[in-house]
């Protein structure tokens, strides 16, 4: 399985790229099927499939291996990171199906390009989606990444379903950062609709952030130069 990066060929490996030209049949979330480029899509059987599918996915995939095919499922980022890799792995070797993960551009990382350099130094990344991991525990782990005043990348945000559970982390987040900590907000990074700015951490309970939002909060070092949010590597 692959990671597609932020979508768009531009920012696909060339083994992706590669292994999708070679491949019998590509499976996925129709979202991320729609992000590639139509020519590598012809002469393949497509399996596509909604959101919260991803045992079906890997289901039809295993399924489709047995076959006998060669098989990609595709991700959006990379797909070890909040992907489907563990889920394939775990049950592609069960019946000795060889599987290649192949990396991508996770989304915190096409955030930080696009706003400076807010991740030169140590961070930590976080999913604030409840949904395989129980809330408790997410606010826990917040905490104490807080607590190591290092810069914060937040994935799934909130969506219609949890605006209230980003709204408890931003509270949490002002007891650990001054409230003019500069906060990165990046959306659907490198498509057509992209959007990015800059803000100062007292304002980010009024952002309406969604499931293609990327968060990256600073830490006690993060400064802002020109509109570029930058996190000092501490040379001399």
């Amino acid at each position: 399985m692959g990671g597609l990066g932020p979508g768009g060929k531009d920012y696909m490996t060339f083994k992706l790229a590669n292994v999708l030209k070679e491949c019998d049949v590509i499976a996925g979330y129709r979202k991320y099927i729609n992000l590639l480029d139509q020519n590598l899509l012809e002469s393949k059987a497509i399996r596509s499939f909604s959101m919260r599918q991803e045992i079906q996915r890997a289901d039809c995939a295993i399924e489709e291996a047995l076959k006998g095919n060669v098989v990609v499922v595709i991700s959006s980022g990379d797909p070890a990171i909040y992907g489907m890799a563990g889920l394939i792995l775990e049950k592609a070797l069960k019946h000795d199906i060889e599987v290649e993960v192949i990396p991508g551009i996770t989304a915190a990382l096409s955030a930080s390009a696009l706003l400076g350099s807010p991740l030169t130094l140590d961070f930590a990344v976080i999913s604030l989606s409840n949904l395989l991991v129980p809330w408790e525990q997410i606010i826990y782990r917040l905490k104490n990444m807080l607590m190591a005043d290092i810069v914060l990348a937040i994935y799934n945000p909130s969506s219609t379903k949890r605006e209230k559970e980003f709204l408890q982390a931003v509270k949490i987040i002002e007891k650990y950062r001054d409230q003019n900590t500069p906060v990165g907000i990046v959306r659907n990074a490198y498509r057509e609709d992209q959007e990015i700015k800059i803000i100062d951490l007292n304002e980010l309970e009024n952002c309406k952030p969604d499931m293609n939002t990327i968060i990256i909060v600073g830490n006690s070092q993060t400064k802002i130069i020109k509109n570029k949010m930058i996190n000092p590597r501490g040379y001399k």
